[in-house]
């Protein structure tokens, strides 16, 4: 793909990636869409460390989730690596894969039991222990030239301004569906048992404080157990 070509995929991306109604769709828009635009990645997916546990939040291809998983339960590999020099690196790329590796040895033998030929990656965010990586995979080595991480480092660019937007949206959006399920709630006690708003409220976190339940699951328990009246 010429880059004229590649600037307008990008402008198409980033409208693609604002329309997406979820985080998840985001995350899967961002996958899907750095096969189909980077020449010779045959998968790609979206890999997260929250609290030393590593999570595959979106995958396009096989060997992706497998390879995350051999990377976590080993604690090795170049998306680890990467994170270790967020301070310093933002990026990495391994011609060839099917050679072996004194960095990471027993990632390197799995990787090429999964077919990878060539691997390369972008740090999409790091706070303290916990990153999240954008990874491409090829089953030729040789796959991602210099080019190809110009290409990476851009599309990684646009999925971060994305995925970051995405995830402030998804948490507006639970804030809002929490106060309204709060607010039944209180309107549901206030109706049954005569209290007042600020009677309603406490009874709901004296319930939360009680239980160790989130007052939100505690709204959704009240206006679950007590339908609307006919």
């Amino acid at each position: 793909m010429e880059w004229r070509e590649f600037a307008e995929a990008m402008a198409r991306l980033a409208r693609d990636l604002l329309a997406q109604q979820t985080v998840q769709g985001t995350l899967d828009e961002i996958a899907t869409s750095a096969v189909k635009l980077v020449e010779g990645c045959d998968a790609a997916g979206i890999l997260a460390v929250h609290k030393g546990r590593a999570v595959t939040l979106s995958k396009c291809g096989d060997m992706v989730e497998e390879s995350d998983r051999i990377q976590a339960e080993l604690g090795e590999g170049p998306c680890f690596d990467l994170a270790r020099r967020a301070g310093s690196e933002l990026f990495y790329r391994i011609a060839d894969m099917t050679r072996p590796r004194d960095d990471w040895p027993r990632f390197a033998e799995a990787a090429r039991t999964l077919g990878i030929g060539s691997m390369t990656g972008v740090l999409l965010y790091a706070q303290d222990e916990d990153f999240g990586a954008l990874n491409l995979y090829a089953r030729r080595p040789g796959t991602f030239t210099k080019d190809m991480e110009t290409a990476g480092l851009l599309l990684a660019s646009h999925a971060s301004v994305a995925l970051a937007d995405a995830r402030t949206i998804d948490q507006l959006e639970h804030a809002m569906e929490s106060r309204h399920a709060i607010g039944e709630a209180m309107g549901i006690l206030m109706e049954r048992h005569r209290l007042s708003e600020d009677e309603a409220f406490d009874a709901l976190r004296r319930i939360s404080q009680h239980h160790n339940i989130k007052l939100r699951d505690v709204a959704q328990r009240v206006r679950s157990t007590h339908p609307p009246e006919p």
